[in-house]
């Protein structure tokens, strides 16, 4: 029945880490794990059990250099720089995105529910982002649970969107970067849309996920985007629901993780580039949806 989703937790069990549910939508914490040290298959295990369940992790009180997050990070899958070379990387690691917004140096605007990268072929399985400093109180990110927002839809409507596809475009990422008012890199040649199954299964869960979003969503394959644009705003509201979102308060060292393949984010722009926030962001490949 829609508006009756299982509820999280209470299936799994941890010897090893102890997640800690933050809301009724998503998201856990797990302190207590030093991830600048190498986890053992064990540890890992369970932390990637939890990422499955919970679909964003949060990790307090971490400090560890860029080669150490690059190295978590590929426990998971590949690291690789972004496709577009939308943000700069560390000359050093070339893979880590450095996400800056400090005096005279104003960064980009990503206030829009959106999945890292969907716009590429095989998409981001997961982002972590660490959080090196933060304007407290301020700069918070948003976060929405898609397999819920699905399960929560209509049976009829499942049914509906099941076979449909929809195209993909970096289009408004250009658009942004190439605005040339903050520390973006600019984008000069936009790739061609790409398609992606409108409900994918995700491959560690088996879980159905709504995959459209408002940033890189075109329309559906085989429709206009007129024709597309109520059902794909319908979908994003639902998805978007308060009682379908955690909302992050940063603090300094945190790091975060997400599953593209099961959220969409929204970063919080109520910061001025007088209020310094440094962060790095690095993302693991997937695979083609399905």
């Amino acid at each position: 029945m829609p508006g009756e989703a299982a509820p999280r937790g209470g299936s799994s069990t941890y010897t090893h880490i102890s997640p800690r549910p933050l809301c009724g939508a998503l998201g856990a914490e797990i302190a207590g794990i030093d991830l600048s040290q190498p986890l053992s298959d064990e540890v890992f295990a369970e932390i990637e059990a939890a990422f499955h369940e919970h679909i964003v992790l949060v990790f307090p009180e971490q400090d560890w250099t860029p080669a150490q997050q690059v190295a978590f990070t590929a426990r998971f899958g590949p690291v690789e720089e972004h496709p577009l070379r939308s943000r700069p990387g560390l000359p050093e690691q070339p893979e880590v995105l450095v996400l800056v917004n400090k005096p005279g140096d104003r960064g980009p605007r990503n206030d829009f529910w959106h999945s890292d990268i969907s716009f590429d072929e095989t998409p981001p399985l997961g982002s972590v982002l660490y959080g090196l400093q933060v304007p407290e109180g301020y700069g918070d990110t948003m976060f929405c649970n898609m397999v819920a927002a699905y399960a929560n839809l209509s049976p009829k409507l499942q049914e509906v969107l099941r076979p449909l596809r929809a195209l993909h475009s970096a289009a408004g990422l250009a658009a942004r970067n190439n605005a040339g008012d903050t520390n973006a890199n600019a984008i000069a040649q936009v790739p061609d849309p790409v398609s992606h199954p409108v409900v994918r299964t995700h491959p560690g869960s088996g879980k159905l996920a709504l995959y459209v979003n408002p940033w890189f969503t075109q329309c559906f394959e085989g429709m206009t985007p007129e024709e597309s644009r109520p059902l794909l705003d319908f979908l994003a509201t639902q998805a978007t629901r308060p009682e379908n979102v955690y909302r992050h308060r940063w603090r300094q060292k945190d790091v975060i993780m997400w599953d593209n393949r099961a959220a969409m984010h929204y970063a919080v722009r109520d910061y001025d580039e007088n209020q310094i926030r440094i962060m790095h962001r690095t993302t693991a490949l997937g695979d083609r949806p399905v």
